[in-house]
């Protein structure tokens, strides 16, 4: 008899988790600390859709979205995270010291964030992060930044990439041409905050006044850096 009470009790208890609004358990799990806003929410935490979702103020659309069953009895929570077009596929985990993406690969529009720098669009592949206790703790993972214009007179070139990891509190994503005469170090914090710096070295010819006259400082071997700053 206590056997199966308890299996109905367990039963009882499945059966109100799957009729649960994806709803409650954001608020619940307090996802906006993880950077993750959505405009409305429909469905169980089974099958979701989120509307006009943003993680770290970067648009993502509307997403489909699932809570992994498995990852709770570790204790944490594991959002599937889906989009079809364009193409965005990973997850948002959620612990009790910190929070993360995992295996995303995405393409994510980028608007003015990066302003003055002309980013247009940042790609995600594989890429992982990992924030805990308010520090970036793990990151990997390819990141590419799309470009399209010039800054201060200076061509850009079509994009700039690198490897995601941690450097210190940070997540760095050290990012660079494949010429390397073009260098784009951007550092996020685990609040969404963002400093970024920006290396041009022009070729001869080109108007250094203008690159002086944007903000950037001359620098050693012919190059030029421009400190950029931002939040969520």
């Amino acid at each position: 008899m206590r056997r199966r009470g308890l299996i109905l009790l367990a039963a009882f208890l499945l059966a109100l988790l799957a009729l649960l609004p994806m709803r409650l358990l954001l608020d619940g799990l307090a996802l906006d600390r993880a950077g993750l806003q959505v405009r409305a929410v429909r469905g169980s935490v089974w099958h979701a859709r989120l509307i006009d979702a943003r993680l770290a103020g970067v648009p993502l659309g509307d997403l489909d979205a699932r809570l992994n069953a498995l990852p709770l009895l570790l204790g944490r929570a594991r959002l599937t995270l889906q989009r079809t077009e364009p193409g965005l596929a990973g997850a948002l985990l959620v612990t009790r010291h910190g929070f993360g993406i995992e295996d995303m690969d995405a393409h994510l529009a980028a608007g003015q964030r990066f302003a003055p720098l002309p980013l247009t669009a940042i790609d995600l592949a594989g890429t992982s992060v990992r924030f805990a206790g308010g520090r970036c703790v793990a990151a990997s993972g390819l990141v590419k930044a799309s470009l399209a214009g010039d800054m201060a007179g200076i061509a850009l070139p079509a994009s700039l990439s690198g490897t995601a990891r941690c450097e210190g509190p940070f997540l760095l994503l050290p990012l660079a041409s494949q010429s390397g005469m073009e260098r784009f170090a951007l550092r996020l914090d685990a609040q969404g905050r963002w400093t970024g710096a920006l290396s041009l070295r022009p070729g001869s010819g080109a108007p250094r006044e203008s690159l002086l006259r944007a903000g950037f400082v001359a620098g050693p071997g012919g190059a030029y850096r421009l400190a950029l700053e931002g939040g969520r």
